[in-house]
């Protein structure tokens, strides 16, 4: 896990949603890394935390049911997050819970690669297997891209835009399905 959690935490160094959550390098170092954790314990935990062989790419899937205490996601957003900021943390993670489906689905909070091992097919490799895995069972796949550059990778791979999340000054953020069918 700890190689994993690195690995996304690297992937996320830009992420707009995650430097507006912790602009100041010191900051994001050791908040990220947590929140990683919350979503990265399910995965390992369900066996569908999925890295590539030489840990330049990480995916954490969540199965069905699976989810991270939202109570310990608010303490730590009040713990790491400037206060004139969590209100709109705060209002931003409750959209995007209203955007999940309601049926049973997988959820995607974190595929990332080591901006030192992008361009070489880790994303589209670690997104093809975890999507199939999906398909296989027939349920759909749920995620919020933080990132406008990655829609349309994640469009590639069958996912479809629901809408947007605005909130206050917090940067775009776009609920994802991908329906079983093909």
């Amino acid at each position: 896990m700890p190689q994993a959690v690195a690995c996304i935490v690297t992937a996320f160094i830009a992420d707009p949603l995650a430097r507006f959550l912790w602009p100041a390098p010191h900051d994001y170092l050791h908040a990220m890394p947590l929140l990683t954790r919350e979503y990265a314990i399910g995965s390992f935990e369900h066996g569908s935390a999925f890295v590539s062989p030489d840990f330049g790419g990480a995916a954490l899937w969540m199965p069905p049911g699976v989810s991270p205490s939202m109570e310990d996601l608010d303490r730590l957003f009040r713990e790491t997050v400037n206060p004139e900021r969590v209100d709109d943390v705060r209002v931003a993670f409750e959209q995007m819970e209203e955007w999940r489906p309601k049926e049973p689905h997988w959820y995607l909070p974190f595929i990332g690669v080591d901006p030192s091992a992008q361009n070489r097919g880790i994303g589209r490799a670690l997104m093809s297997y975890g999507v199939s895995r999906c398909v296989q069972q027939g349920q759909s796949v749920y995620l919020e891209s933080t990132n406008p550059r990655n829609i349309s990778l994640y469009e590639r791979h069958g996912f479809e835009v629901m809408g947007e999340i605005r909130v206050g000054k917090a940067p775009l953020i776009t609920p994802m399905l991908r329906r079983p069918c093909g």
